[in-house]
């Protein structure tokens, strides 16, 4: 297995932003999601519903705090 790509807070930012990229809480807790969510994200369960209808170029990027 690969290790991750870590890449700056500018960058995710800048992505999301231009939404080049989707930003994931990767908690599939709820409670710990609104916890932990930062802005642009989506949380673990509603990224997972979307998962069928993303391209497979599609950039996400994963956190948890």
């Amino acid at each position: 297995m690969e290790e991750p790509i870590r890449i700056k807070p500018e960058e995710v930012r800048e992505k999301v932003s231009a939404r080049k990229a989707i930003l994931v809480c990767a908690y599939d807790d709820e409670e710990k999601f609104k916890n932990m969510h930062l802005e642009g994200a989506i949380s673990y369960n509603q990224f997972t519903t979307m998962v069928p209808s993303l391209s497979r170029d599609q950039e996400i990027i994963f956190y948890c705090g």
